[in-house]
């Protein structure tokens, strides 16, 4: 294991040894990559799905390194196509600029959220299940998407600890509490935080998506019940009594949700605050205020951990094993999308062209149910921030435009972004952290495609019925 990480490390020294010389100038080309450059990606996807399925104690192991292979591959073909420098500076500009960010966020509210231990929640009733993927669902886009899943999943998964079945209450957990939820804030969804920064008005989630977080909530919510109350019943327990009052429950670690509120104020203050100062990396251009968000959210997690009795740790079964897989699995995924994501980007004139094509109707306005499908279902398999960044770009980019006669072409960006993660484990980073956390706790999670085959049955429907009411 030293000797893995001894290589690793060599690889990043080398990398950044050698990014000195590289500058602004020396960028990617999109549209002289061609489509096979995406293939590492594709791997990298097949691996996440199949290895599982076909070498599960394998992979559980190895999984690091299958990740690595994957991301290695994908920067020695940019190195081979588009040279060395352009190649470093892409790969540190996606771990400076988004993977960093990404993963001190993640680990400040991992931490925080391990603090806060919910317990005597016994009740796992569908009515007490439901209330609280209500609750989740309308958290998310107050503390985001990642801070109520980490508080939340371990409630959920102890209240329904001792059921047969728990797989559908995991699986509609990150439908709505992971996904959906987080569509009416910037601060709900990286996607629409990167819109803000782009000049969105910081309540035009709110005021603009509110009907179709309602209608796709709504349905889910009231199916999840439905379902919920059929395996209930099948389960064979004595049945309760409708008078017995609703069981009262304690929280402990509040100082952790104060550090929580910290993390979501850090976040949003580092969109507003702009100094205009900015600090050069090795010829990667970072701005004060992202740089102090992120030097807070690493001291907020460690705040965190200090904070936090031994004791409120073992109760919530505080490991670090999903968040070291979490952090493994997406820094591959965030270097194996370099030449997926560029190649979007390049638009008309790149190997998506044909994509692209779609985006227009023949009298050349915008195509929404197609900025939706497009967003969303690519979204599913790329990072979703970035991929709304390309059809922002597409869209024409001005904030101005994009909120009055194009606004219902950034609602249709915004919408398949947010929604469309729920398609798969890896569409929102924490599907893949709910995922992991809910296999600690010996649930059995479906694979990848078995996930797939709950979403696509109950999500497509739904996204045509959005496309139907609310983009025609």
């Amino acid at each position: 294991m030293q000797r893995v990480k001894m290589r690793w490390g060599i690889v990043l020294a080398l990398a950044i040894g050698t990014a000195a010389p590289a500058t602004a100038a020396e960028q990617l080309r999109g549209a002289e990559i061609p489509l096979w450059e995406g293939l590492p990606f594709a791997g990298l996807l097949l691996s996440i799905a199949l290895g599982p399925i076909f070498a599960r104690k394998l992979w559980h192991v190895h999984y690091g390194k299958a990740a690595a292979f994957w991301a290695m591959l994908a920067l020695g073909m940019l190195v081979v196509t588009q040279g060395l420098m352009p190649t470093v500076a892409a790969f540190l500009h996606s771990m400076l600029a988004d993977y960093l960010p990404f993963i001190l966020m993640l680990f400040a509210l991992y931490t925080a959220a391990g603090g806060i231990v919910v317990s005597e929640l016994k009740r796992a009733t569908p009515l007490a299940n439901t209330a609280l993927l209500a609750l989740g669902t309308l958290a998310a886009s107050v503390i985001g998407t990642t801070g109520a899943s980490m508080i939340l999943i371990r409630p959920i998964l102890q209240a329904n600890a001792k059921r047969p079945r728990q797989v559908h209450v995991v699986i509609f957990f990150i439908f709505l509490v992971s996904n959906i939820g987080g569509v009416l804030s910037p601060l709900g969804d990286p996607p629409l935080f990167f819109g803000f920064l782009r000049g969105i008005s910081f309540f035009w989630p709110l005021h603009m998506l509110w009907p179709q977080m309602l209608f796709c909530a709504g349905l889910l919510l009231i199916a999840f019940f439905l379902l919920d109350s059929y395996f209930f019943r099948k389960e064979k327990r004595t049945p309760s009594n409708p008078n017995e009052p609703w069981p009262g429950f304690t929280v402990r670690g509040l100082p952790n949700l104060a550090l929580i509120a910290a993390a979501v104020g850090v976040i949003l203050t580092s969109a507003v605050w702009r100094p205009g100062i900015s600090v050069d990396v090795l010829d990667i251009h970072l701005e004060l205020q992202n740089v102090l968000r992120d030097v807070s959210l690493l001291a907020i997690g460690i705040a965190a951990l200090m904070v936090t009795p031994l004791a409120d740790h073992k109760a919530n079964h505080f490991v670090w094993a999903p968040f070291t897989e979490v952090a493994k699995i997406f820094v591959a995924i965030f270097i194996a999308i370099i030449p997926v994501i560029t190649m979007l980007a390049a638009g008309a004139r790149g190997s998506f062209a044909p994509v692209i094509a779609l985006l227009a109707h023949a009298d050349g306005k915008p195509n929404e149910a197609a900025y939706f499908w497009a967003t969303g279902l690519l979204s599913s398999f790329l990072d979703n921030a970035p991929t709304y960044l390309v059809f922002f770009g597409m869209a024409g980019g001005d904030p101005t435009a994009l909120m009055g006669p194009l606004a219902k072409t950034l609602e249709a960006i915004s919408l398949g972004a947010v929604f469309m993660g729920a398609f798969t484990y890896i569409g929102n980073a924490p599907n893949f952290m709910v995922y992991a956390m809910a296999r600690r706790a010996r649930v059995e999670m479906p694979g990848f495609f078995g996930y797939m085959i709950w979403s696509i049955g109950i999500l497509v429907p739904m996204f045509v019925l959005v496309t139907v009411l609310f983009l025609r």
